[in-house]
């Protein structure tokens, strides 16, 4: 998907946030500001808006000396959602159709990122977001290709959705499952660390894609890992920036994601908030 001048704004405030969680030196947080508006003053040069946000964080990191900041969010997030896992586990063996609520259980862990973290309320909160049903299901394409699979691809988006994707695979048919992660950390996102202390490696091989974008860029990805992206029968993309990095390219390629800004929302037509899951050769 195209950088969109809608974006900039987006960045600018993600570029902030980072340097506050970083470090708490305002003339840290200053010239981080003035560097980060200097790289979205070229904003046309850069492909995708994952492109750029990679310049923006890695910024973030070089003034900071910070190599990881949100690692105590992902922790956080990550302890919040093993405590799910026994409730997850119980909502999808009570549903009928478990791979369509396997999907919106995977889905679903994208809320992960604003939740409120103390138990009840979160529970709550996961409960009301799993009873929406997705506004886009490619759902019997999907069913027929992975009962047809002999090698499924998970391209992992935040930390805290990694346990909600084990409980959907858990739910698959057999399959050789690779799990793709970052190559080093980038905001929230999940790398092979957070990955393994999921308990992902129990149901798919978790590598790293080779790209440090928060989206998969394939031209930036490891060549072991293009070969598997080449081969996989299904492919199923996690949220918002592997979305706006793989729309658009070639390959078995399901996005499974939450619209949650007006851009998304507008390319799928389809409101803030709704649930997708669509193939990637379907037309919008």
């Amino acid at each position: 998907m195209e950088l969109l001048i809608d974006c900039i704004p987006c960045l600018l405030r993600q570029s902030l946030e980072a340097a506050r969680i970083a470090t708490d030196k305002k003339e840290i947080h200053n010239k981080i500001m003035k560097d980060t508006i200097q790289l979205l003053s070229d904003f046309d040069q850069y492909k995708n808006s994952p492109q750029l946000a990679k310049e923006i964080h890695n910024l973030v990191k070089n003034e900071t000396g910070n190599p990881d900041p949100y690692q105590q969010i992902k922790n956080r997030d990550l302890q919040a959602a093993r405590d799910l896992y026994p409730f997850l586990k119980d909502f999808l063996q009570r549903k009928e159709n478990s791979i369509y609520w396997a999907l919106k259980v995977a889905a679903v862990g994208n809320n992960l990122d604003a939740a409120v973290y103390s138990n009840p309320e979160l529970e709550k909160s996961i409960i009301r977001e799993l009873e929406k049903e997705f506004t886009i299901c490619d759902l019997d394409l999907f069913t027929k290709k992975l009962q047809q699979a002999k090698n499924i691809l998970i391209i992992g988006d935040n930390t805290g959705e990694t346990i909600f994707d084990r409980v959907m695979l858990e739910s698959f048919p057999d399959a050789a499952i690779t799990y793709g992660v970052r190559e080093e950390p980038i905001i929230n996102d999940v790398t092979e660390i957070e990955a393994m202390d999921s308990g992902l490696n129990t149901v798919a091989r978790v590598m790293s894609t080779g790209c440090s974008s928060p989206g998969t860029i394939l031209a930036d990805c490891s060549p072991e890992f293009i070969d598997i992206y080449n081969k996989s029968d299904v492919i199923i993309s996690k949220g918002q920036g592997n979305f706006e990095a793989l729309s658009g390219e070639k390959g078995n390629l399901f996005f499974l994601l939450k619209a949650k800004c007006p851009a998304i929302a507008e390319k799928f037509h389809v409101k803030i908030n709704d649930y997708i899951f669509r193939y990637e050769n379907a037309k919008y």
